[in-house]
Parts: C-alpha cells; structure tokens; sequence
C-alpha cells in the first residue's frame, strides 16, 4: 500500500475562515528545485482515488518518488472534491493546512473537482497553489509537476478514464482495488450537481475492463470493487438497452477462472432486474451486496427529487431481493429536509426504515447546491429543522443496525482479515462479503492467533456487537 492520504477530517475546522497567502512569485518554490519526493492527498469518492493512483504511477514511471511525510514532499498533490458545500470546505481546509505545513520549497499541484468547478474561488483565496489541474486532465500531472512557473490546465474534458497502458499504481491495501467502469451521469437528480462537475455518462470498453480486471488479479488483488456514478447506467452512452452492457460485463469476468470477491457499488432501484439477480445467485464470488441510493420514500417527494421509482418500486425490490439472495446486505443513501418536506413525509421515512431494515444506511441533510434544480425550489427547509431530522434517522437506523447485527452472532463467516487494529495490537481488523471498505463497519477479531497472513479470508465465529462492528474469533 502506498501513501496517498484519503479524506483528511476538516470538521474541526469547519468554522475557521481561510487566511490568503503571500502571493509574491519571486519566493516561489519552483525557481530553486531539485528533489523528486511526492505525496498526495485524495479527497472524496474511490473515482478520485483511480484518478489519484493513475497520477501516483504516471510520477513513479517518469523516476519520482514517494514522499514518507507531507513536511518531506518536494511536490504536494491534492485532489479535490467539489460535489457538496462541505467536500468543498474540506478541499479547502486541507488545501490551507498543506500549505502551511509544507517546506518552503516543496510546490502544490491541487487538481479534481473542486478545480473544475471553483479554480477562480482557490486561485484567489490560495495564491500560494502552484498548479491547477482539472478533473478530466488527469494524464497533465508531469506537465504540471515539472513545469518550471505557475500554471492550470483545467479542459472541458471534465471526466477521466484510463485507457490503454496508463500506468496507475495502487494504493489500497493489495487485496482490494477499485475499478472504474464509467464516469459521468445521464441521470438529472434535482439535489445534484454531478452532470455539471463531471459532464455526461463515459463507459469504458469491455476490452479496456476486462484488460485491467486481468492485471488486478494478477497482481494478487482478492477483492475487485466496480464502481461508477451509476453502474446501471454502463454502456448507454453506446447505445446499450437498459442493463444488458452490465451483464454481459460481469458475465466474462466470473468466466475468469479465479478466486475473487466482486462487489457492486452503486445501482439504481429500478436497474436491479430479474436477471442481474439471477447473475448474483448464479456465483458466490459476486457479494451479496448491493449500494442502492433511494433517497426517500414519499411519491411526491421521489417526483420533485426526479427520481426515477416510486415507494411501491422500492419496497417491492427490497422484499425480492430478501426472498431471492437471502443473505444480501443492503447499504443506501437517504435525504432529509429536501425541500417541501413536510412533518408527515419525514415520519413516513422514519416508518419505512423501521419497516423494511436495511443493513447500512447513509443519511444526509439537504444541501442547497447553486446550479441543481433544488437551488431554487420553494419551501426550503430550516437547518435546524434538518439538523433534528438527521439526529431523529440516526437514532432510529441505529436500533434497527444493533437488531440485525445481533442475529450475526452464533455464526461462521468467511471474513478477510486486514490487519491490527489502529489503536492496539491486541485486536486485528477484517470485513465479511457485506461490509465495503471504508463506508461500513467491520470485524474486530479478538483472537487471531490461527491468522498466517493479512488480506486472506478465515471462518470467523461471530460472538458479539460493537456499535456498528461485529466481533468474533479465528476459528
């Protein structure tokens, strides 16, 4: 695993306001250069984080090194989040605080979202930034890294996929990997500005797919996450009919003959068909898993959100996928204090995660977007009142989290064990085939003495519950 830095906390910083840096271009780093030490910074989603190992191996192809610390980096690099007012705060107190860490002469490359949407807000607000990079110029960054004065790329290709022998170097643990499928949205959500950030649907080719689904495994990855704004979207832009890209797709990558784990982030209630269950049921190494955002339950809210499924949709695709893949964990997104909420529909998505369970669930207050439909719908909603809605689910979803996990214990479960956990060696970490890696909870293995080696999978007896953990032993 290699040190790009992911979703650095800013909540503690949240409030403070951002001073300007002297913007004098004579003290500038870049006129007395000579180390190759780099370190990066990747904020936001696991499509920033390709983006940033496809950097990280365009730098170490081209002779540069990796910096063990930010204070030893002669070049920083930070990849930004730009989709909601907080990703953006965030990219802007780790901007502030690489700045006032880094070595006077080491140069700041900051490029992604944020770049493509706000580079006049960090130009002005952060004069010290070398070089802006934007989200789809990814392959710029040796431009960027050996140019010799200050400068940007940002094109209107807002959207970057690997293709051909891009070197990427992986920085995830070496038994999972991410991979990116598509980029872009053709969807038009009205709470959401991604079409605008990362422009329309890009799939990728089979060929291209498969290529670097091959090179993972070869390279010893256990686990392989596809991921891309929309999975059930794959292939559309080329003219494909509803999910039949996606199918045919995973349908070559389990003729690989292999063992692996493939997970399936994120799906649309009503892309989940009959026959992408049926491939789930067909072969053990798909998860059982699935990420599917609904955002409410209320009719009338789904249509002023432009959704695309109404709450009968919903709950008819979570009761089939109980009956037909009994052992499926479902993770989702929900809003609360969009616009127009009322009381009443609040408490009917209270009812509803009562009502139908579901294992990991993602909640987030509204967020007034400018460029999103939502901006300028009426009958915006208090933060207050956003904020005790989010309090209420949170407390709600717990209890139905704390129900589930106790029906776990007694079981054996395959589990990947990952490594000691942070604060004492005492305990090691692992996930099971429905946890995802750094959204949902994990596996605290009180005894690991029959463990040989991280990143392989053992039979765990689970025989308790830690808030959103489970715990169990090596069997």
């Amino acid at each position: 695993m290699l040190p790009i830095l992911k979703n650095q906390d800013s909540q503690d910083r949240s409030n403070q306001t951002v001073p300007k840096r002297d913007s004098d271009e004579s003290s500038s780093p870049y006129f007395n250069h000579n180390g190759n030490k780099i370190n990066f910074i990747s904020l936001g989603c696991p499509r920033n984080l390709v983006d940033s190992e496809v950097m990280l191996g365009i730098l170490l192809k081209a002779g540069y090194e990796v910096a063990p610390s930010l204070e030893e980096a002669d070049y920083l690099v930070i990849n930004t989040c730009g989709f909601l007012e907080a990703s953006r705060q965030e990219s802007m107190d780790t901007v502030q605080d690489v700045l006032a860490q880094r070595k006077k002469t080491a140069k700041l490359i900051v490029t992604g979202c944020m770049v493509q949407t706000h580079s006049d807000v960090l130009k002005t607000t952060f004069p010290g930034i070398d070089y802006l990079l934007g989200s789809g110029d990814v392959e710029g960054i040796l431009q960027a890294v050996q140019s010799t004065q200050k400068g940007e790329i940002v094109s209107s290709a807002r959207s970057y996929l690997e293709a051909g022998e891009v070197p990427r170097r992986l920085s995830t643990p070496k038994h999972f990997a991410y991979l990116k499928i598509a980029e872009g949205c053709r969807k038009r959500c009205a709470y959401c500005v991604i079409p605008t950030i990362k422009g329309p649907l890009k799939s990728k080719s089979k060929e291209q797919i498969l290529k670097e689904f091959n090179l993972l495994l070869n390279q010893g990855v256990k686990e392989v996450i596809l991921i891309a704004q929309d999975l059930g979207d794959y292939g559309k832009d080329q003219g494909a009919k509803k999910l039949t890209a996606l199918l045919d797709l995973l349908q070559s990558m389990l003729e690989i003959k292999q063992d692996f784990w493939l997970r399936l982030l994120y799906l649309y209630p009503d892309e989940i068909t009959d026959e992408l269950i049926a491939v789930m049921k067909s072969d053990k190494r798909i998860c059982s898993y699935l990420d599917m955002p609904i955002q409410h339950v209320n009719n009338q809210l789904l249509k002023s959100m432009r959704r695309m499924t109404s709450k009968e949709d919903i709950v008819e695709i979570i009761t089939k996928l109980r009956r037909e893949v009994p052992d499926v964990v479902i993770r989702t997104s929900l809003i609360v204090g969009f616009p127009g909420e009322t009381e009443e529909q609040f408490e009917e998505l209270v009812q509803f995660v009562q009502d139908h369970p579901l294992d990991n669930v993602g909640i987030f207050k509204f967020s007034r977007e400018p460029g999103s439909h939502a901006y300028d719908l009426p009958n915006q909603i208090s933060d207050e009142v956003k904020e005790a809605r989010y309090h209420r689910l949170m407390q709600v979803q717990k209890k139905v989290v704390k129900k589930y996990l106790k029906k776990m214990i007694g079981k054996k479960i395959p589990v990947v064990v990952e490594g000691y956990h942070p604060e004492t060696n005492l305990l090691m970490i692992g996930r099971h085939m429905g946890q995802c890696p750094d959204i949902d909870g994990q596996v605290l293995i009180n005894d690991g003495r029959k463990v040989k080696g991280f990143g392989q999978v053992y039979t765990v007896e689970i025989t308790d519950v830690a808030d959103y953990d489970l715990v169990g032993h090596v069997l």
